[in-house]
């Protein structure tokens, strides 16, 4: 009998730029996925030299959630021979969520989680730091739904409906 760990569930989440939202997701799902779960971001059309959002990061950082290595990157990073194997792609942006996406390999199950984006508008910085509180908050709720969903509610299988039912949450 085999006494290692099994394979975590490999998420990727999605929005436009990936600057904020889903850094967010990537950031905290890793901070609170232990060994089940190993989270990736991406966007459908970063900018040139995009970076994630600094006001994103400082929320994170506040919450004591590491920052290390969180870079934007395009979601064809994934799409390529040799990427890392998605079991679930969620998207947290309108925008991404309309978009044709690339073929993933494997089939993973996708969902939307969507979530207004907190780096919008001409707001201070002040009320865009409340606006990226407020949505890692959003985003760690249903986080916490799916970390701790039992195991066969994570199958393959199940997956498709279950991430589609915490979209609801």
């Amino acid at each position: 009998m085999s006494t290692s760990a099994p394979t975590p569930l490999n998420v990727l989440f999605l929005c436009t730029h990936n600057s904020a939202r889903s850094i967010l997701a990537e950031a905290l799902l890793n901070a609170l996925g232990g060994d089940r779960f190993k989270a990736y971001s991406a966007g459908s059309s970063p900018r040139d030299h995009q970076q994630p959002n600094p006001l994103g990061l400082q929320v994170l950082q506040k919450a004591g959630v590491p920052t290390e290595g969180l870079r934007s990157k395009s979601w064809d990073e994934f799409a390529v021979p040799g990427a890392p194997h998605m079991d679930l792609i969620i998207t947290v942006c309108d925008n991404a969520a309309g978009e044709v996406c690339p073929v993933w390999p494997g089939h993973p199950a996708t969902a939307h989680w969507g979530y207004a984006d907190p780096s919008e508008g001409d707001a201070s910085d002040e009320h865009k730091l409340e606006a990226f509180r407020h949505t890692l908050l959003q985003i760690k709720r249903r986080l916490e739904l799916l970390i701790n969903l039992p195991a066969d509610k994570l199958a393959h299988a199940m997956l498709q409906g279950t991430a589609r039912d915490l979209a609801q949450s």
